[in-house]
Formats: structure tokens, C-alpha cells, sequence
């Protein structure tokens, strides 16, 4: 490890711009984690190293020559998901896995037009589909805080990239808590922005058409190990598509709701009607309640403002449900279904329910979509009471492997408990269905030394508010750490 390793974006650029390290330095010394520490990891599963020492070499010429941009001489990685001209995109499809992308997708044409320097593409479960990461193209992705425990999915590859130590910001993807997810279980940063916010072309499944079009409940987001370097890269990825609304619109996110902890009136959650909460996790929503309060801001643990969880998740269920016969290849997804109509019913999982229907008719996709607005309406009242919610990612930690059977089929226990594995998707559903900003935030350790994260979800459009409430939690409190056996 060298003293640049695990320094902010923002110290980074800092010392690139006072000529304290090179970008070809800061590339080669996260070449060189890789190389030292992914055989047991397997985070970065496309290396595209020669072209990223041509790019440092081009961002310390820029560096010379006097200009600054956003991301100049930052190393980076990107989900695999992600097209990038000249290297294959899979989603984990075997029958993908000679597919080259021949553009790059418009956020990834962002950052190297900021200046980013990447390294290559990170592991995904197959379709994006798990909160694991493996596929038989590329293997599994490893925890470094456990190499028996999952990174999380389907940001997973990213999660544990960051945690690595192989630069300080990754791209990722949301749409079941696939930013959230894996940062809560790395221990890093991550942000889901509000609905369409950063456009999402050329984040297309292998061969798909790229175009600028918004995918129903999905987003892309940026993953770091602090809070601010999210705000970096969203700055960098947001606004509209120019073949789209960028004809017309441009992009200007309100101020933070505040800027001092004290002045934040945030409601606290911890406990869901559909998925009980593992007890390190409950500890940690305890411990943060009495650092929160302690520390000045307005803390509830209940609201009768609240939308009804039940009918929200059933509600996002059906969506995800049709999304998913709409971007899974049609084996794949009729192999979900036909696996989950074997089960008996599970009183904790609206999964096995969704994947027993069928896709849903235009009709009826009208229908929740105008449920969906009216959520979001709710959210709005909410919000007009409080700045942020503070809720559990996912019930535990970050749990043992589980390679065999599908996200419909297993189980996951803890604390004594037995829920459905596909349960998990009540917390990451909460603002996913509305179209919610959230902001993953880690804020301790188990007992086991295994990372526990929160999401800071925020109103509609307001992005900067749960990020600000983020980056003050994380000055007050601490942050990111790094795992055991790599610092």
C-alpha cells in the first residue's frame, strides 16, 4: 500500500494538482492492488491497463499544461454492465461473452471527458440480478472484509473494488439496491439518485438498441469511500441526455435542505412488516438514533406520515416483475418463473408472488404507474415534516455465499430467524418504487467485524440533502475504514 491508496478523490486531486504524484503513479499503484490482491477478490474482471497508463499519461500532460477538470488523473473502475468501446459486455450472460461494446455508454463518456483514468470493468451477477456477484464468464467476487461472505450485487464487483484499495470511485447500478446493497456489506459510499437524474444510455444489456431512454424504476449512480466523492462523480454523470431532454433542459439540483447536523429533522426507521431486522443491524440503528440526537439534529422513530410499506412493495413487485420479463433474456426469465411456481406460498416474500404472474398488461402498467405518483405524492407530505429518512439497506450484514439455487428459491438466516432470501428487496424497494434519492452510508462494525450500513433517503429531486446529511455523519462520526489485511 502506498500513502495515495486509500486518500479521498478530492486529497487526490489535490495532490495532482500541487504535483505532490502523477496520474501515472496514482494508476500504477492501483494496478499494482489489483495485481497483489484480486486473485483472492476477483473485483475488476475486464483489466484494461494499457489504455489506462495511456490516459494517466495524457492527464499529466493536461496537468501541465495548466488545465483542471473534475476527475483528471483519478483512477477509476466501472461496472461491467457499462458499455465501453473495445471491451466485452456481458451482464454475466454466458452466451454474451463475446460481445464488444462499440461506443461508450454516455456516462462513461463523461468521466473520461472529465479527466478519469479506467482501469477496467468490475464482476456482476448474471442479468444484474443477485445481491451476489458471480457468473460462469468470470467467477465469483470475493468480500475483502470476508472471502467466505458476498460483496454484495449487483454493484458488487465495485464495492469490493473500492474497499481493495483500487481507486476511489466505481460506477454502479440500481434498481433492487445494486449501489446500496454492496456498499452497506464493503463498507464504502454510494449513492441511488432520484429517478432519471443521470442518463442511463449505453447501460445496456449485450446487444440491446442504445438509446436515450430511461429504464422503468432502474438508475446508475456512483460508488467511493466518501461522502463527498459521491458528489464528485454524480456532478460529472447528471444531467440530460443531449439526444433527449438536453435539447431543451438543463440540469440545476437545489442547495442541501441544510448544511449543519443540528438542523436536520430526520425519521428513523427500523423495522419492516414484510422482513424482520437482523440484531447487529437493529444495534446499529440504536447507536446511531443516540449519536444522531447526541449530536443536535431531530430524531423520530415513527410517523403515521409514512406510505404503506405492504402496498408500496406489492406495488414495486408487480413493476419489477414486468421489467424483469422486459430485460431478461426469455430463458432466463421463464426459468425464474417456472423454479418459483414450485414453492409453497411464503408469508415474508412478495418475490415468489411476483414471479408466479405473468407480465402485466400496458393497462395495468398504466395503472400502478399512477399509483406510483400518487407514493410519491406521499413522499412529498413526508417530506414537508421531515429533511431525510434513515433506514436499514438489507436485514444483516454481509452473509456466506450462496451459489446455488436463485434469488426465488432461497433462503437466508439469521438471529434464529428464517425468512425468504428474495424478502431483502424490502428495504431497497422503499425508495426505488417512488423514484427517491438514498444514499448508502456506513456506520460501524458487527461483532464479527463485518461492516453495517444505512440509507439516507431524501425527497425527489433533492439529491443533495441526503448527501450533505451523509457527509456530515461522516465528519462527525467516522466513516469509511479499511478492511483487515489490506491496509
Amino acid at each position: 500500500m502506498s500513502e495515495w491508496t486509500y486518500k479521498t478523490a478530492a486529497d487526490l486531486s489535490t495532490a495532482l494538482d500541487a504535483r505532490r504524484v502523477s496520474a501515472v503513479e496514482l494508476a500504477q499503484d492501483a494496478i499494482a492492488r489489483i495485481e497483489a490482491y484480486d486473485g483472492a477478490v476477483n473485483a475488476v474482471c475486464v483489466q484494461d491497463f494499457d489504455r489506462a497508463l495511456e490516459a494517466a499519461r495524457a492527464a499529466d500532460a493536461a496537468l501541465a499544461r495548466g488545465e483542471r477538470k473534475a476527475l483528471l488523473g483519478l483512477p477509476i473502475t466501472v461496472k461491467e454492465s457499462y458499455n465501453i468501446a473495445g471491451l466485452p459486455t456481458t451482464w454475466g450472460f454466458p452466451g454474451a461473452k463475446d460481445f464488444v461494446a462499440a461506443e461508450d455508454a454516455l456516462s462513461v463518456a463523461r468521466v473520461k471527458a472529465a479527466g478519469a483514468v479506467i482501469l477496467g470493468k468490475t464482476n456482476v451477477p448474471v442479468a444484474l440480478g443477485d445481491w451476489q456477484s458471480y457468473n460462469d464468464i468470470y467467477g465469483a467476487t470475493r468480500n475483502p472484509w470476508n472471502l467466505e461472505r458476498t460483496p454484495g450485487g449487483s454493484s458488487g464487483g465495485s464495492s469490493a473494488a473500492l474497499a481493495a484499495g483500487y481507486g476511489p470511485l466505481s460506477l454502479g447500478s440500481d434498481i433492487g439496491g445494486s449501489l446500496r446493497a454492496p456498499a452497506h456489506y464493503c463498507g464504502v459510499y454510494a449513492h441511488k439518485p432520484s429517478h432519471a437524474l443521470a442518463p442511463g444510455r449505453g447501460h445496456t444489456p449485450p446487444g440491446a438498441p442504445v438509446l436515450p431512454h430511461e429504464r422503468p424504476l432502474a438508475v446508475i449512480g456512483p460508488m467511493a469511500r466518501s461522502a463527498s466523492d459521491l458528489t464528485l462523480l454524480l456532478d460529472v454523470i447528471a444531467g440530460p441526455d443531449p439526444l433527449d431532454a438536453g435539447i431543451a433542459y438543463r440540469l440545476e439540483l437545489p442547495p442541501p435542505r441544510h448544511t449543519t447536523l443540528k438542523d436536520f429533522r430526520i425519521l428513523l426507521l427500523d423495522s419492516h412488516p414484510l422482513l424482520p431486522t437482523g440484531d447487529s443491524v437493529q444495534a446499529a440503528i440504536d447507536g446511531l438514533a443516540e449519536a444522531l440526537t447526541g449530536a443536535g439534529a431531530k430524531v423520530a422513530r415513527d410517523s403515521t406520515l409514512l406510505p404503506d410499506p405492504v402496498a408500496a412493495m406489492r406495488l414495486y413487485m408487480r413493476q419489477l416483475q414486468a421489467f424483469l420479463g422486459l430485460t431478461l433474456a426469455p430463458e432466463t426469465y421463464e426459468e425464474m418463473r417456472a423454479k418459483a411456481a414450485e414453492l409453497p406460498p411464503d408469508a415474508h416474500s412478495l418475490v415468489d408472488e411476483a414471479l408466479r404472474g405473468t407480465v402485466i398488461s400496458h393497462r395495468d402498467w398504466q395503472i400502478d404507474d399512477g399509483k406510483r405518483a400518487v407514493l410519491r405524492r406521499q413522499w412529498a407530505e413526508l417530506f414537508r415534516q421531515f429533511d431525510a429518512v434513515i433506514c436499514p439497506v438489507m436485514p444483516t450484514p454481509a452473509y456466506p455465499h450462496q451459489f446455488s439455487g436463485t434469488i426465488g428459491t432461497r433462503r437466508l438466516a439469521f438471529d434464529g430467524i428464517d425468512v425468504a432470501y428474495g424478502s431483502q428487496l424490502a428495504w431497497p424497494g422503499l425508495a426505488t418504487t417512488p423514484g427517491l434519492p438514498a444514499t448508502s452510508v456506513p456506520v460501524g462494525l458487527s461483532s464479527e467485524g463485518l461492516p453495517i450500513g444505512v440509507q439516507i433517503v431524501g425527497p425527489w429531486l433533492e439529491d443533495r440533502t441526503p448527501l450533505r446529511l451523509a457527509a456530515l455523519m461522516e465528519r462527525e462520526f467516522g466513516g469509511f475504514v479499511p478492511p483487515p489485511g489490506f491496509a
